[in-house]
């Protein structure tokens, strides 16, 4: 899939209301403050990136493809800011960010045990790192058999598998929250998105929220 087609798909009825919904879950477990930094990891076409600046955050996108990020710089304000890097080394020092957040991106990472200790790292309050649950009516009609269209060569992750992707690291407070319970995006699936529990582990993004210390 290129940039352009990727952010078509951001611009669906569909795509619009799974991005803000994920978005919303995560916004609201960092409980970021406006002024406050945010590094976006994975960042792609930059549309959780430009998401965020909207709630008056200063925000940098990080990607290590060069053709998408010059895709999410030509088609942002210039005041975000966009960096070429690798999650598994991430360009910054210790505590250079307020927050970090990454939507479905460190599950395409080589090693995301590596990934999710240098998004702690650089995190200063909170982190938000979401990835693909396989435990989720989404995998079973996207991820099976090496995954479809855009999740195509994607990790799923079950609760178990996830949480052990932080263990021994600096952090507390870690908690599992997840969003997308029936992707279709019809009006009975935003309907039960409204009153289902963030708690219940069956969404088809799985986050992970908690304090750097």
């Amino acid at each position: 899939m290129n940039p352009t087609d990727y952010e078509r798909w951001y611009a669906t009825e569909r795509g619009r209301w799974i991005g803000e919904t994920e978005y919303a879950l995560a916004a609201r477990l960092l409980a970021a403050q406006p002024g406050d930094s945010l590094l976006d990891v994975g960042c792609g076409t930059g549309w959780f990136t430009r998401r965020a600046a909207t709630d008056d955050l200063r925000v940098t996108g990080l990607d290590p493809n060069f053709a998408w990020l010059n895709y999410a710089r030509v088609h942002s304000k210039s005041q975000l800011s966009w960096v070429q890097g690798d999650a598994q080394r991430l360009p910054f020092a210790d505590a250079s960010f307020d927050h970090v957040l990454s939507i479905a991106a460190l599950c395409f990472v080589d090693d995301e045990r590596q990934a999710v200790a240098e998004c702690v790292r650089v995190a200063r309050c909170r982190f938000a790192l979401g990835w693909l649950n396989r435990d989720s009516l989404l995998y079973r009609q996207k991820g099976r058999d090496g995954g479809s269209g855009a999740y195509h060569g994607a990790r799923w992750h079950s609760a178990v598998e996830l949480r052990a992707l932080f263990a021994g690291l600096p952090v507390r407070k870690l908690r599992l929250s997840s969003a997308i319970f029936l992707p279709s995006a019809q009006a009975w699936a935003r309907g039960l998105e409204q009153v289902a529990p963030s708690v219940l582990p069956w969404g088809g993004l799985l986050l992970a929220t908690g304090e750097a210390i």
